[in-house]
């Protein structure tokens, strides 16, 4: 007998050994596996020889489905074949688009089951060196989205940067001229920001400097999607940051 069932797990921001023990637990259970894009396909070996699996996400330049294909595959599978895990990059519930699937399913009569996951927006500035809270430097983070449902900037960007808080954001890279903008419009040119490109892998690759300044350095260094923008003063603690303000004040002092 066919038991409908939904598992949305997350399997942490790049590296394959950063899935939780339940989330590998869940993939070698499941009939079904609807995996994303910035999952590593190593994690597939996991599953039951038998299992289906079915690339479900999104990549640039391809043609890839819609939420809604993507709502009707999990009802599909689901009471067709029995587990259905989506597997997904990060967290499912940090702009992961959860909601939508746990939804259709429920409507559906069909039991769901979530597996949280290490989100990208903690683990690769971590990878870094850098934490979003720091005593005496930073008493707490945001983490926002780049782009709107609607393809604008998100307005709490504007409002983080009028706060003290370290900014995370996320799926952001077409948008990094207007978020510096917004943070040189609101006095802070001179914070320390950093990006990091497929963090947690490796192929990771960053740049450090400024709001002023970090723009044509990513440009540059070729950095795009996907990526993490942190924006603060807890940047400033990573080696790189330290060791040339550091260099600075001794050429100084010299003079």
């Amino acid at each position: 007998m066919i038991h409908p069932k939904l598992t949305l797990v997350g399997a942490g921001p790049g590296a394959a050994d950063l899935i939780t023990l339940r989330g590998i637990k869940a993939i070698a259970e499941a009939d079904v596996i609807l995996y994303d894009a910035l999952i590593d396909d190593s994690l597939l070996s996991y599953a039951k020889p038998e299992a289906i699996k079915q690339f479900a996400g999104k990549k640039f330049g391809c043609t890839s489905l819609s939420q809604e294909e993507i709502n009707e595959l999990i009802v599909k599978y689901a009471l067709e074949k029995g587990h259905v895990v989506r597997l997904k990059g990060g967290d499912p519930f940090v702009f992961g688009r959860a909601t939508e699937e746990i939804d259709m399913a429920r409507a559906y009569g069909i039991e769901v089951e979530v597996v949280p996951g290490i989100s990208s927006s903690i683990a690769v500035p971590a990878s870094q060196m850098i934490p979003v809270t720091s005593r005496g430097i930073s008493e707490s983070f945001w983490v926002t989205t780049g782009t709107t449902k609607t393809g604008e900037v998100s307005k709490d960007i504007t409002l983080a940067a009028q706060s003290t808080a370290t900014v995370v954001i996320l799926m952001a890279m077409s948008k990094l001229t207007e978020i510096v903008q917004i943070f040189t419009e609101n006095g802070r040119g001179e914070t320390p920001m950093m990006i990091v490109q497929e963090g947690c892998t490796p192929n990771e690759k960053y740049v450090i400097g400024t709001v002023n300044d970090i723009a044509p350095k990513a440009q540059a260094a070729g950095l795009g999607n996907p990526a993490v923008i942190v924006i603060g003063e807890v940047v400033g603690l990573h080696v790189e940051y330290a060791g040339r303000i550091a260099n600075k004040y001794a050429k100084v002092k010299q003079k």
